[in-house]
């Protein structure tokens, strides 16, 4: 398969998934009952999720600087917020092509190499994973028993326990075959595990370390908090189980990821997490769309404007300092 056809199927797919799954959420409900959906909302809910949503972002751009600044450049936080949101704006259009752009960004106007400041996001990306693994294994740790509950309602639990210890098994037969085989695909999986560990490690090296990791967690605790003030907004969501708030966010953040800014994904994945607590499959799905559609609509226009006025600000900057 030649590189273009790669290239053309990895845009092309989550598009055509993000299509697919938009007609199935909008098949389990009709349109008319989702825009009704939308009217009886509290869109104070709505706007503190979008406001803690944006509080995130500036962090993120505060949080770059110091990564950044020991390298012997400077960031401009208004260069970085913007730079952020242009990429998360980008992201709708080609997947992962808002973290080039976000470093040409920089590069263009702050004069940072592009391989150093893509390598600063990449770090970055690391130590979101970092963060994104370690709500999982809080949430199993807090909803252990509610989790085992449900699954042993519906499975044998001598089978979960089995399925448990062969899920051991293998993970660790696999492991030690990664670490003596020499084939392509191992080597890459040492290279991505090797980075992880180094990228890890590299975030205790920095100057203002502690800096970087109070705005990681601030980052991830105001997702956390967006995503629960918005269940807010509907009757049937607000006051659901703080099990259903986790498992709801973790699955609707491993959604976009499937499809461009999880269009179409995000909604079916709510709706298949919040089913797990019993939550009505049409309010499932309308806050689904509820909760995207605000933080999209955020992107939309912060991404915009930061692409507007990118030029506009350091033309500006450049007659003050000239």
């Amino acid at each position: 398969m030649s590189k273009q056809t790669k290239n053309v199927i990895k845009i092309a797919l989550p598009l055509i998934l993000g299509v697919v799954l938009v007609w199935y959420s909008l098949s389990k409900m009709p349109l008319s009952e989702l825009l009704e959906y939308f009217k009886e909302a509290n869109y104070f809910w709505i706007g503190l999720g979008v406001l803690l949503g944006i509080l995130s972002h500036i962090s993120r751009a505060y949080r770059w600087k110091f990564m950044i600044n020991p390298m012997g450049y400077k960031l401009h936080i208004p260069n970085s917020f913007m730079a952020v949101m242009s990429a998360y704006l980008i992201n709708y259009t080609i997947p992962r092509a808002g973290e080039i752009s976000r470093a040409s960004i920089v590069a263009n106007y702050e004069g940072i190499p592009f391989e150093k400041g893509f390598g600063t996001i990449v770090a970055e990306r690391i130590a979101d994973l970092v963060m994104m693994l370690l709500i999982i294994v809080i949430t199993l740790f807090l909803e252990f028993e509610y989790i085992y509950d449900f699954f042993a309602d519906r499975f044998d639990p001598y089978k979960i326990l089995v399925g448990i210890f062969g899920l051991i098994i293998l993970s660790l037969v696999f492991i030690v075959f990664i670490k003596r085989s020499n084939s392509k695909l191992a080597l890459k999986i040492k290279i991505f595990v090797t980075g992880l560990i180094e990228g890890v490690f590299s975030i205790f090296k920095m100057r203002q370390k502690w800096a970087f990791v109070f705005h990681t967690l601030f980052i991830w605790i105001m997702y956390v908090l967006m995503f629960y003030v918005t269940t807010f907004a509907l009757n049937e969501t607000s006051g659901i189980p703080f099990a259903a708030i986790l498992i709801g966010f973790i699955s609707g953040s491993f959604s976009i990821a499937a499809t461009n800014g999880g269009v179409g994904s995000y909604p079916v994945a709510i709706f298949l997490a919040f089913s797990i607590f019993g939550i009505a499959e049409a309010a499932g799905m309308a806050f689904g769309w509820i909760m995207w559609t605000a933080q999209t609509l955020m992107v939309i226009v912060l991404g915009g404007l930061s692409l507007l006025f990118l030029p506009i600000y350091n033309k500006k900057r450049e007659k003050k300092t000239s």
